[in-house]
């Protein structure tokens, strides 16, 4: 566990660095800007920081953005359907809409793909099969695949059991 601390501490002052491009540019792509998605307003019953009531989750469609833009910036949780009318596909983006509180505090960007005949890369890397919800975390690995929709508490819980997630809780003294 120390050895896990260490590099991690080390590694700290690079993804700093990585941040504080004058350009704002990485590889051609523009990075995901942990500033771009404002806290979430908390009613300090789920230990999320109150902020703005501008607060947005991040929805984008998997041909607007590319895997390697949210590596070490945000958490994709990737949706997946053969079709928009999928009735799975919408229950999921209804419910992460209902509640984005916890998941903009858990620096989570929602990935949509319900284009089969498009091979976005997201659907390229991750091979679907129909209805697909895939959690991953901020070092682009994969963590957990569904194939039902879940609720934001269930995501959130999966989210606070990544390695990474527990690495910030307790770094920062969050929930």
């Amino acid at each position: 566990m120390k050895l896990k601390r260490l590099i991690f501490l080390a590694m700290m002052p690079l993804v700093a660095a990585m941040g504080s491009r004058p350009d704002g540019e990485a590889d051609g792509h523009r990075p995901y800007v942990r500033g771009e998605v404002p806290a979430a307003r908390s009613d300090g019953n789920d230990g999320t920081p109150a902020a703005s009531n501008t607060a947005e989750l991040r929805v984008l469609s998997a041909s607007e953005a590319e895997p390697s833009e949210f590596l070490w910036q945000a958490r994709a949780v990737v949706i997946f359907a053969d079709t928009p009318a999928d009735p799975a596909f919408v229950e999921q983006l209804a419910a992460l809409r209902r509640d984005p509180a916890p998941l903009i505090a858990r620096d989570v960007v929602v990935i949509t793909d319900a284009d089969p005949s498009a091979a976005s890369p997201w659907r390229r890397q991750l091979r679907p099969e129909g209805f697909s919800l895939v959690l991953m975390d901020k070092d682009g690995q994969v963590k957990q695949r569904k194939p039902v929709p879940w609720s934001v508490r269930e995501i959130t819980r999966a989210i606070d059991k990544f390695p990474l997630r527990l690495q910030e809780i307790g770094r920062a003294g969050l929930p």
